[in-house]
C-alpha cells in the first residue's frame, strides 16, 4: 500500500490538469485512485487485470478513461498511445468473428489521449452493417448488440459520414425497440424485455445517427424501475434470473437517463451504492466486496461524473481489503486435464498421462467401456492417474428471452460412472431449446446430485454471460470458467469481461479435445492444464478446490512464446503454485515432458485401438508429430531408429493412412507376432531420434501374451 501511495503521489503531483470546467475529486481521493490504477501497470507501460502479468486493451481503456475523469494525463502517455494503437486482442490470435467493440475502444482511448486516429478511418469505414453472429453459437445469428453498435460510435468519433450506415443500423435498432422504449439483442418479435446495457448502446447509436429517441416518459420510467432498493441498478425491471446489482448496470442506467435529460429517482442512494464499491486499494469493484478492477473503476467514476457527484469521493469510506487467507498445511499442486480425449487409444492416453504426470484425466464424450479400459491399463502399468467424465453435450441450446438461443452451455465434469442424468440434446437431432430455469431443473440438479459440476465454456455476448454467471454466483450453477482452450489461446483475452468474476468463480483450462486420437492432440495436451490444490489427487479434492477457488490454469507452449501464462482467483493461491513450480513444471522437465514415442501391444479384443489383429498381437509404434487441433499430422517431431522384440532387432511395417481431403491421419510402425509366438513374457524396445535435437530416446514395454 505504501508503494502504491508513493506511485500515486508522484503521478498526481507531476500531472497536467485538464478539463478544468468540471468538478474533480479532492487531491487525496485522486491520488488514492491513481495509486490503484498504477498498480495495474505492466512492464510494457500499459495496464492489465489483477493477477496477470500481461497488459490488455480492455483494462487499459478503463484506466485511460478513469484518468480522463480525474483530469490527469496518464504517466508515460506516449508509450501508452503506442500500446493502444498496436494491441488489439486479435493480435494474439485472430478469431473467425471478431468483436468490433475493441476497434471502438482503440479509437476512443487514443482520442482521450490526444493521439491521431486517422489510420483507423479506412478500417472502420469498411464496417457498414451489423454482422450476423455465428449460428453455431447463437441459433438465429443475432448480431451481438453492444459490439455491433460500437461501429456506429466509432464512425462518429472518426468523423466518418453516417449516411452509408444509417439504414442498416437504423433498421437493426428499429427491430429491437420494445414498446417501453428499451432495447435488447434479439428482435422485439422474439419476445423478452429490454436490457439496460443494450439500451445504453442503442441510445448512443440513435444519437450518433441523428435518429429520434423512443418516447422518453416510458423509457425513463423503465430505466428508473431498474434501480434496486440498495441504490444499485440491475439489467431490467423484475429480471427472471441473475438480476443482481452491478456497476456496469448502474453506469448504463445513469448514462441512459442522462441522455434522456433525467436522473435516477433515488439519486443519493445511487451515489451511496457507488461509494460502497470503493475498496481500500483505491479501486472499485463490480459489486460490494468484490475485487477492484480497471473497468469497474472507470464505470464508477463515469457514473459519479454523470450524476455530478465526483467531488463526493472525498468523503468515501473505503472497504478494507480482504485479509489474506492462510492456506492449510498439507496441500499439494495436483494436475488435471478437462475434456481430454475419451476416444481413440486409451493406451496412448495413459502414456500421455504417465509422461506428463497428469493426475486426473477428464475423458470427453467417451464411448461405453473406454474409461474402464483406460483405468485397467493405468492399473496394469502402475500409472497414478484417475479418469473422470468431462463431456461437452452437443445439441443443448438455452433460450434467454430478449437475448437469443445459445449453445456451448452444457460442459460438465463428474466422477466416472456417476448417475448424472441425461443430456438435453444431441448433435444429430433437431435442437429443442430449453429455458435457463428448465436447464437448472432438468440438467443441473441431477448433475449436482451425482457430484458433478458445470463448466462455463464460451459466449462473446457479455449480457448473456453476466446473467448466467451472476445467477451461478447467487444460486450455484457454473462452477468454473474456462480460459485456455485448443481453439483460442485464452478466452479471457477475447472475452475480457470474464475477469469480473475473479475471486467469485474459479478459472480452469478446457482441452475440448478434437480429432480421433489422443496421440495426435498432444500439442494441446502438453501445452496447458488445470492445476489445483488438494492433499491428494481425488475427486473430493477437486470439488473442494472448486469450492475454495484453489485452481490455477497454466499454459506454456508455442502460443505463450516461452512464457508461462496463469490465471487464479486469489494472489495467495497463485503465489503458492508459483513457489512450487519445480513440482509441476512440465515443458523442460526430463520426467514430465511430452513423450516422443508410444508402444502399444494391440490384441484382437482391444476395441479402441487401431491396428487390431485377428489373432496374436500387433505391436504399434507411434512417434510424436506436430498436429492440427483436428488431429491432422503436420510435421514429425521424432523418427524411429530401431525396434527390438525380446532383444532381437525386427523390421516393422510402416502404415500411413489418409483422412478426408487427403490429410495425413496416421503414421505408425507395426510388427505382428503370431498367436503361438505371442504367448509368455516379452519386451519391446523402440529407439527414436528427436528431430530437432538429434537426441536418441529409448522406450521399453513389457508384454504378457
Amino acid at each position: 500500500m505504501l508503494r502504491r501511495l508513493a506511485v500515486a503521489g508522484t503521478a498526481a503531483a507531476g500531472a497536467v490538469r485538464l478539463f478544468s470546467q468540471a468538478a474533480t475529486p479532492a487531491a487525496t481521493s485522486a491520488s488514492t485512485i491513481t495509486g490503484f490504477l498504477e498498480s495495474l501497470r505492466k512492464s510494457d507501460g500499459a495496464y492489465g487485470w489483477g493477477g496477470q502479468e500481461m497488459s490488455h486493451l480492455a483494462p487499459t481503456f478503463g484506466v485511460v478513461g478513469a484518468y480522463r475523469l480525474l483530469k490527469i494525463i496518464p504517466p508515460k502517455r506516449e508509450s501508452l498511445i503506442t500500446f493502444v494503437r498496436t494491441h488489439h486482442p486479435r493480435d494474439l490470435k485472430a478469431r473467425p468473428q471478431e468483436m468490433r467493440i475493441f476497434d471502438w475502444q482503440q479509437v476512443q482511448a487514443l482520442q482521450w489521449l490526444g493521439a491521431d486516429t486517422s489510420d483507423f478511418r479506412e478500417r472502420i469505414a469498411a464496417l457498414t452493417k451489423p454482422l450476423e453472429y455465428n449460428r453455431n453459437f447463437e441459433q438465429h445469428g443475432y448480431p451481438v448488440a453492444q459490439s455491433e453498435l460500437s461501429v456506429v460510435l466509432a464512425h462518429t468519433l472518426l468523423g466518418l459520414p453516417t449516411a452509408g450506415i444509417s439504414d442498416a443500423f437504423g433498421s437493426y435498432l428499429d427491430e429491437r425497440r420494445r414498446a417501453n422504449g428499451s432495447f435488447n439483442n434479439a428482435p422485439t418479435t422474439d419476445g423478452g424485455d429490454g436490457h439496460v446495457t443494450n439500451t445504453f448502446w442503442a441510445l448512443q447509436s440513435l444519437q450518433a445517427l441523428g435518429r429520434a429517441f423512443p418516447p422518453r416518459d416510458a423509457l425513463i420510467a423503465w430505466l428508473r424501475a431498474c434501480q434496486l432498493p440498495n441504490g444499485g441498478f440491475t439489467y431490467q425491471p423484475l429480471p427472471p434470473f441473475g438480476g443482481v446489482d452491478d456497476i456496469a448496470y448502474v453506469h448504463a442506467g445513469v448514462r441512459s437517463l442522462h441522455l434522456l435529460g433525467a436522473a435516477p429517482v433515488q439519486r443519493e442512494a445511487c451515489i451511496a451504492y457507488i461509494h460502497s464499491l470503493a475498496n481500500a486499494d483505491g479501486g472499485f469493484g463490480d459489486r460490494p466486496g468484490w475485487l477492484s478492477n480497471a473497468t469497474a473503476t472507470y464505470h464508477a467514476l463515469d457514473a459519479l461524473a454523470t450524476l455530478g457527484a465526483l467531488e463526493t469521493l472525498s468523503g468515501v469510506k473505503r472497504r478494507p481489503l480482504r485479509p489474506r487467507s492462510v492456506l492449510p498445511d498439507g496441500l499439494k499442486v495436483i494436475s488435471a486435464q478437462l475434456e481430454a480425449h475419451g476416444t481413440g487409444s486409451p493406451a496412448d492416453a495413459v502414456e500421455l498421462a504417465r509422461s506428463l504426470q497428469i493426475d486426473l484425466w477428464g475423458a470427453k464424450n467417451a464411448k461405453p467401456g473406454w474409461v474402464a479400459r483406460f483405468a485397467a491399463i493405468a492399473a496394469e502399468h502402475k500409472v497414478p492417474v484417475t479418469c473422470f467424465t468431462a463431456n461437452e453435450e452437443y445439441g443443448t441450446w438455452v433460450d434467454v428471452p430478449g437475448l437469443g438461443t445459445f449453445s456451448h452451455t452444457s460442459d460438465l465434469v463428474a466422477p466416472a460412472g456417476a448417475d448424472i442424468g441425461a443430456a438435453l440434446g444431441t448433435r444429430h437431432s433437431p435442437p429443442v431449446p430449453v429455458s435457463w430455469p428448465e436447464f437448472r431443473m432438468r440438467r443441473l440438479d441431477p448433475l449436482h446430485h451425482g457430484r458433478g459440476r458445470l463448466i462455463w465454456q464460451y459466449s462473446e455476448n457479455e449480457p448473456l454471460a453476466r446473467m448466467l454467471l451472476d445467477d451461478s454466483v447467487e444460486r450455484g450453477g457454473f462452477a468454473a470458467i474456462q480460459t485456455y482452450h485448443f481453439g483460442n489461446p485464452d478466452h479471457a483475452n477475447t472475452e475480457p469481461f470474464l475477469h469480473r468474476w475473479r475471486g467469485q468463480i474459479p478459472f480452469v483450462a478446457l482441452q475440448d479435445a478434437h480429432g480421433p486420437e489422443p496421440w495426435h492432440f498432444a500439442d494441446f495436451t502438453t501445452g496447458f492444464r488445470t492445476l489445483f490444490l488438494a492433499t491428494e489427487p481425488t475427486w473430493a479434492g477437486w470439488l473442494n478446490a472448486l469450492k475454495q477457488n484453489w485452481t490455477v490454469p497454466a499454459r506454456h507452449d508455442v502460443w505463450t512464446k516461452g512464457k508461462t501464462w496463469m490465471h487464479s482467483g486469489s494472489d495467495e493461491v497463485l503465489e503458492f503454485v508459483r513457489a512450487r513450480e519445480a513440482e509441476w513444471r512440465w515443458w523442460d522437465h526430463p520426467r514430465r515432458m511430452r513423450p516422443m514415442v508410444s508402444i502399444v501391444a494391440v490384441r484382437p479384443d482391444d476395441a479402441f485401438e487401431a491396428g487390431r489383429p485377428e489373432s496374436g498381437v500387433n505391436f504399434r509404434v507411434r512417434c510424436a508429430w506436430e498436429c492440427t487441433f483436428q488431429g491432422v499430422l503436420k510435421a514429425p517431431l521424432a523418427e524411429l531408429v530401431k525396434l527390438s522384440v525380446d532383444g532381437r532387432a525386427v523390421s516393422p511395417t510402416l502404415v500411413e493412412a489418409k483422412r478426408g481431403g487427403g490429410q495425413a491421419g496416421e503414421y505408425a510402425h507395426f510388427f505382428a507376432l503370431p498367436a503361438d509366438e505371442a504367448k509368455g513374457n516379452h519386451t519391446v524396445t523402440a529407439v527414436v531420434r528427436e528431430i530437432a535435437t538429434r537426441h536418441q530416446i529409448e522406450r521399453t514395454i513389457a508384454f504378457h501374451g
